[in-house]
C-alpha cells in the first residue's frame, strides 16, 4: 500500500512538472513573440516597413495565436496598401482575440480594408461585429453608417437578373419575329415572282393563239426539214409532177403511133 501511494506521489509529481514545464515555455515564447511585435513596432514609427514585417513575422513564428503580432502586421499592410494581406492578419487577429476590445479592434478595421475594396455590404457585417463587442464605438457606428448607404448605392446600380433574364427572353423573341417576318417577305416574294411566270407564259400563249399548228405545236408555215428515209412534201410533189409529165409524153407518143398503126406497150403502167 505504501508503495502505491509513493507510486501516486510520484506520478502526480512528474505531471505537476510537465504542466510547468509548458506553462513556463509559453511564458517565454509570449514574452519573445511581445519583444518582436515593441521591435517590430518602433521599425514602422521609423518607416521601415521591411524589417518591421520581418519582426512581426518572427513575432507569429514564436506565438501563432499572437493577436499584436497579427493585428499590428494587418495594420502595417494597410499602411502600404496591401489590403489582401492587411485583412487575412486582422481575421486573424479577431479569431484568436479573447478580450472584447481587441475583438472590437480587429472587426473595425476589417470593415475599413472592406471599404477599401468596395465591398460595402460585408463591410457592413465587419462593422455590426466590432459594435458587439463595443456598442459605445462612435466612430464605428458612423463608418457602419457609410457602409450601409454604400451597399443600398450598390445594390440600385446592379441589374436585376430577373430583368436581365427577360431582356435576353425578349430579344430571342425578337429575333424568331425576325426570322419569321424574313421567311413570310421570301414566301410573298417567291409567290409574286411564280405569277409573273404564270402571267408571261399566259401573255406568250394568247400571243400564239390563232397561229396553224402541227401535232409538235410548230407552226406549219415553219419550214419542214426531212426526216432520213421519208421524202420531203415539196420533194414528192417534185416527183409528182415528173410523172405526170412522164405520162403526158408517153400518153402523146402513143396517139402518135396510133395514127401510124404501129400498138406500143408501156414499160410500167402508172
Amino acid at each position: 500500500m505504501k508503495h502505491l501511494t509513493l507510486l501516486i506521489l510520484l506520478f502526480t509529481s512528474f505531471a505537476f512538472s510537465q504542466n510547468e514545464g509548458k506553462e513556463k515555455e509559453q511564458l517565454l515564447a509570449t514574452k519573445k513573440s511581445n519583444d518582436f511585435v515593441y521591435e517590430a513596432n518602433e521599425l514602422m514609427d521609423d518607416d521601415n516597413f521591411i524589417s518591421a514585417e520581418k519582426e512581426y513575422r518572427k513575432a507569429i513564428s514564436k506565438q501563432p495565436t499572437s493577436v499584436a503580432g497579427n493585428y499590428n502586421l494587418g495594420n502595417s499592410y494597410y499602411k502600404k496598401g496591401n489590403y489582401e494581406e492587411a485583412l487575412y492578419r486582422q481575421q486573424q487577429a479577431a479569431k484568436n482575440a479573447i478580450d472584447k476590445s481587441e475583438k472590437h479592434k480587429a472587426f473595425h478595421n476589417i470593415g475599413n480594408i472592406l471599404m477599401k475594396n468596395k465591398q460595402c455590404k460585408q463591410a457592413v457585417e465587419a462593422y455590426k461585429n466590432a459594435l458587439r463587442n463595443d456598442p459605445t464605438d462612435d466612430e464605428t457606428r458612423y463608418n457602419l453608417g457609410l457602409a450601409k448607404e454604400c451597399a443600398e448605392q450598390q445594390k440600385d446600380d446592379q441589374p436585376d437578373e430577373n430583368q436581365d433574364k427577360d431582356k435576353e427572353k425578349n430579344d430571342e423573341n425578337k429575333d424568331k419575329d425576325q426570322d419569321k417576318d424574313n421567311k413570310d417577305q421570301q414566301d410573298q416574294d417567291n409567290k409574286k415572282d411564280d405569277q409573273k411566270d404564270q402571267d408571261k407564259k399566259e401573255g406568250d400563249d394568247k400571243k400564239d393563239e390563232g397561229k396553224p399548228k402541227d401535232e409538235e405545236g410548230k407552226d406549219e408555215n415553219q419550214q419542214q426539214k426531212p426526216q432520213p428515209g421519208k421524202l420531203s412534201p415539196q420533194q414528192i410533189k417534185n416527183l409528182l409532177e415528173a410523172m405526170n409529165n412522164q405520162e403526158q409524153k408517153v400518153q402523146e407518143k402513143m396517139n402518135a403511133e396510133k395514127q401510124k398503126g404501129i400498138k406500143v406497150k408501156t414499160e410500167k403502167d402508172w
